[in-house]
Parts: structure tokens; C-alpha cells; sequence
């Protein structure tokens, strides 16, 4: 069976509020927000900020966001955009040799805090300096490295190495604060997030804060300005959506590639999921990614800078073709070299006793950013310069002031109107691969948030589909052996290259929240990185 019969970890639940977090620190920065008396935009807020501090190898003050909002009374549903665009002296000329991916010229304006700003602005409930408290302590006071941290740490150590102010945070002397248990305390980055709680988030902007930030940036030989950084502004929005097999998905529209997610709904739609084996399954999820990984390159991009004619791609005719144009028995190659028209990132999800619910998720892009940290506000800064692409006419052709196409996407799930699911992932490319897994298995075969976040994973790479530049990929088939080998052998036969693999890392830290028709919610957190789902 895909579905495995039983899970490492219990199945939380509770009736009045559920946090699901890549981090045990940020789901209880959650979950006593909501103790508090918060909505799940103060809890969303809190979780955010506490991962900046938590889990600095995946997001931060430095970096970029998307949040998904649902709010129960209206049954509103919101998105708030809190990615930067380009530097003003980022131009596709001046990268003509390819562009810096790890370093100061990586470095875009982070957007993130811009957005839980402006989400807190119009929804939030609690004072904004009362959810900043926990990430100021957790800075203040230090967090004990976990095996995650540890290993992505030493990964990086050499990333790090060439910063002194990063060195000294989180390498200490001979990787002393890279070791399980130490504590890593960051008492420039407790300042800024004091500056933040007393003067609010506009000062990262546009006060005091972004004056120190620019100085600190500009010592590194970083392009951001303060200049850039008064011009950054979040962008409030709705979602887009399809229906699959009766539920509305929603999904982060673009500059995020969410719709690249229902694409790959649309198409599995025309196929009976039920009636499939394992390695049917599989196929025709690979070859629905692969149809969908086209029209992304071909169309994502900022929607200020062109066309992406989402109608015509999530239309029913349009899955009929691309679901036609799929073998049973033989796997195709669909080339990303198309006519124009690992990443390291962080979700979460929380849904309140009110119904209100966010699916948010952060990133700097690569493991610790650009690596870089911004002098004495120990703010540690994104490389997501790495996402563009260079050629004339590529719908994510580098602009300055253009927002990057990002893989960040976070998922939301309503059964006749009401919230039924909240779900994401980190993993770049992979996300979409992942979401749209976890989605089906809990949809089409029943599994509850934790069997399904449990259950064997697998990602697809296309030549050419890599998000960072060079965009690379290697044609495989990447698979979590727990499938078995019969399954294995099964994807083989149809073509596949099939790369076995331990238990997959960076793409399969996903986070699930799940709301009975009885107001129970159940929460599920993936048992293959560092986080916790917690309700109560």
C-alpha cells in the first residue's frame, strides 16, 4: 500500500487551536499566542519571528515570505506577499557572466517582515510588541543547536567562515556553537528585534533600523540600499484556486509558483487514484509535475512584469490535453528549454478557535542565505539573487525592481465553504512535488495529517529545472525506499531513472493541519527534520 499503516509520532489534536512548525521553539511561540488570547495572524506573526531566531539556516529578518489567510468570519481568504524585488543596481548586464549565488552580490531586499507587517496591520489582534517577545528571548537568552541545525551548520561552515560576524554567531571558536546542544546566542539580532517590537516593523524599512541596516549592508559590499529598502512594500491579495474532486484548493499566486500545484491537481483529476497501484500512482503524479514544470517555465513570473494566463492553464481543457498526452507505460522527457511567452525554506500552519486560519512560509533561499550577515543588526541576509535567469526574453528575466519567481507556495483546502486543511513545505522545487503527495493522499486515499506526512516521498528533477542559477537538474527520479522494491522496479520498467535514497531531508519537512467537520483539528508534523505539531 502507498499509505503506511501506522506513524512514528501521534496524531495531535485538540479543539480550540493547532500550530504545525518545522521548529518545537516556534509551534510554542504559536500555541501561547493563541493561550493569550491571539488569532492566528498574532500566532503566525509570533512563529515567523521566532524562526528568524531558531532556524537562521532557513529564514529570517534578512529574507522573503508568502501567508495564506483565512479569516472565518466573512470567510475571507487573503494573501500577503512578502517578497522583495531586485536591487536597484541589479541588472541582467551586470551579471552577464552568471550570477552570484552565495555572497553579498546575492543578496535581494528581504520582504518578509513587510509582510507579517501589513498582515498584522489589517487582522492581528494582540500588540505587535507582545509577539515579538518570544523571538527576543530566544535571541537574547540562546537555543540549543538540534541535529537539523548541527548538520546544516557544517555543511555551510565554510559559507560562514567568510563573514566575521556570521563566524562568530553561529561557527564560535572551532565550531564550538555548531554542536548538538550548545547554545547559540545572538545578542545583535535580540537589539533589532527589540528596535522592531518597540518601533514596529517600519523601522526595518523606513526609520532607524533601516538606516543601521543599509550601513551594515554597505560594509559588505552588499547592492541593497536604504533606498531600496524604503521602496519595498508587502502586496495584499487573493488567492487563486481550482476545485479537486469537490475541494477548493487555494493557493499563493504568483510571483509564487502555487500554480503550479493546481496544475498538477488538474491533470491527476482525469485519473482514478483509487483504482491505481503505488507505481501508477507515482507515474502519473511524475508526469503531471513535468507537463506543469513547462508552463512554469514558460509563464512564472512577476505578474507587474508580464502576462501568466493562469485561466487558460488551470482550465479544464487544458488538464484533458496535457492528462492525453500522458503514457500509462512509458515516462516522457518534456524539454524546459521552452519558447517564452535546494533550497532551504520554512512553513507553518495554525488555525485558532475562531477558524482563522495561515499557511505561511519563509526562506532565505539557500542553506544560511548569501551567508552574509548585515554588521551589528545580526541580521542574516537572503541569496535569492540565485532565482533569476539571464536570457533575453525568459518570463524570470532579472529586472531591477521585478520580484523573482518564487517556489515558495503555500496551500490551503475548503470542503463546501468551510476550512478543511492547511499544508506546505520547504524544498524549492520540490515543494509543489511534495504538497501535491501529502494533498492526495490525505484526499483521495483517506490518510489522516501524520500518516500522510509520514508515508514514503519522492521528487522529480528536469534537466534544466533547477531553481537556483545554474538551472541545472539530473532527469531522475529520486525515491524514498520505503516504497519497496516491487514499486521500484515497477517505475523502472515505465522508464523512469530511479534514484533510490534514504529518507529524503530538505523537501519533506511538511507541516499539516486538518479541521473535522466536529471542530477537531488535527495536526501532523513530518518526523524527517525538526518539527512539532502542538493543539490543544
Amino acid at each position: 500500500m502507498y499509505l503506511i499503516p501506522r506513524t512514528h509520532r501521534p496524531l495531535i489534536m485538540g479543539r480550540r487551536g493547532a500550530v504545525g512548525a518545522n521548529h518545537p521553539l516556534a509551534t510554542q511561540a504559536g500555541l501561547d499566542i493563541l493561550r493569550a488570547g491571539g488569532n492566528a495572524i498574532d500566532a503566525a506573526v509570533a512563529i515567523s519571528l521566532a524562526y528568524g531566531v531558531v532556524e537562521p539556516m532557513m529564514s529570517g529578518l534578512g529574507g522573503d515570505g508568502f501567508y495564506n489567510v483565512f479569516l472565518a468570519e466573512g470567510a475571507k481568504k487573503l494573501v500577503f506577499n512578502g517578497t522583495g524585488p531586485a536591487p536597484a543596481a541589479a541588472t541582467a548586464e551586470r551579471f552577464a557572466k552568471g550570477i552570484e549565488i552565495k555572497g553579498p552580490l546575492s543578496v535581494s531586499v528581504p520582504g518578509k517582515l513587510a509582510g507579517i507587517g501589513a498582515m498584522h496591520a489589517d487582522h492581528g489582534s494582540l500588540p505587535w510588541a507582545q509577539l515579538v517577545q518570544h523571538a527576543i528571548g530566544y535571541a537574547r537568552d540562546g537555543y540549543a543547536v538540534t541535529h537539523r541545525h548541527h548538520d546544516i551548520t557544517h555543511t555551510c561552515q565554510a559559507l560562514l567562515a567568510a563573514d566575521p560576524d556570521s563566524t562568530r554567531v553561529f561557527l564560535g571558536t572551532d565550531m564550538a556553537n555548531a554542536e548538538l546542544g550548545a547554545l547559540v546566542v545572538q545578542p545583535a539580532l535580540a537589539r533589532s528585534l527589540e528596535m522592531i517590537a518597540a518601533e514596529g516593523w517600519e523601522t526595518f524599512y523606513r526609520g532607524t533600523l533601516a538606516r543601521q541596516l543599509a550601513r551594515g549592508m554597505a560594509s559588505r559590499g552588499v547592492m541593497v540600499t536604504e533606498a531600496d529598502l524604503a521602496a519595498c512594500q508587502a502586496e495584499a491579495g487573493v488567492p487563486i484556486s481550482i476545485t479537486y474532486r469537490g475541494f477548493e484548493v487555494t493557493q499563493t499566486p504568483p510571483n509564487s509558483t502555487g500554480f503550479v500545484m493546481l496544475e498538477m491537481l488538474k491533470i491527476i483529476e482525469r485519473f482514478d487514484f483509487a483504482k491505481l497501484s503505488d507505481a501508477e500512482r507515482i507515474h502519473v503524479m511524475v508526469e503531471a509535475k513535468k507537463r506543469a514544470f513547462a508552463d512554469r517555465e514558460r509563464f512564472g513570473t512577476d505578474p507587474r512584469f508580464g502576462e501568466i494566463p493562469l485561466a487558460r492553464i488551470l482550465s479544464d481543457a487544458h488538464a484533458d490535453a496535457q492528462a492525453a498526452s500522458i503514457s500509462m507505460t512509458q515516462a516522457s522527457t518534456v524539454d524546459l528549454d521552452v519558447p517564452m511567452a535546494a533550497g532551504d525554506t520554512t512553513y507553518f500552519c495554525v488555525v485558532d478557535a475562531q477558524g482563522n486560519c495561515v499557511s505561511g512560509i519563509q526562506s532565505l533561499n539557500s542553506g544560511y542565505g548569501s551567508g552574509v550577515t548585515a554588521g551589528d543588526t545580526g541580521i542574516l541576509l537572503n541569496n535569492r539573487m540565485a532565482y533569476w535567469h539571464l536570457a533575453p526574453g525568459h518570463a524570470n528575466r532579472l529586472v531591477p525592481g521585478k520580484r523573482v519567481r518564487h517556489t515558495m507556495n503555500a496551500p490551503m483546502v475548503f470542503k463546501d465553504g468551510k476550512l478543511w486543511a492547511a499544508l506546505g513545505t520547504p524544498g524549492a522545487d520540490n515543494q509543489v512535488q511534495v504538497n501535491t503527495q501529502v494533498l492526495t493522499a490525505m484526499i483521495d486515499l483517506g490518510a489522516d495529517p501524520q500518516t500522510a506526512l509520514e508515508s514514503p516521498r519522492w521528487t522529480s528533477s528536469q534537466a534544466g529545472q533547477g531553481a537556483n542559477w545554474p538551472h541545472e537538474g539530473d532527469g531522475a527520479l529520486s525515491i524514498e525506499a520505503d516504497f519497496g522494491p516491487d514499486t521500484l522496479a515497477d517505475l523502472a520498467g515505465r522508464g523512469h531513472v530511479v534514484k533510490q535514497l534514504g529518507h529524503l531531508g530538505g523537501p519533506c519537512a511538511m507541516q499539516a493541519i486538518r479541521v473535522l467537520d466536529n471542530g477537531v483539528r488535527q495536526a501532523g508534523s513530518d518526523p524527517r527534520r525538526d518539527g512539532w505539531a502542538g493543539a490543544y
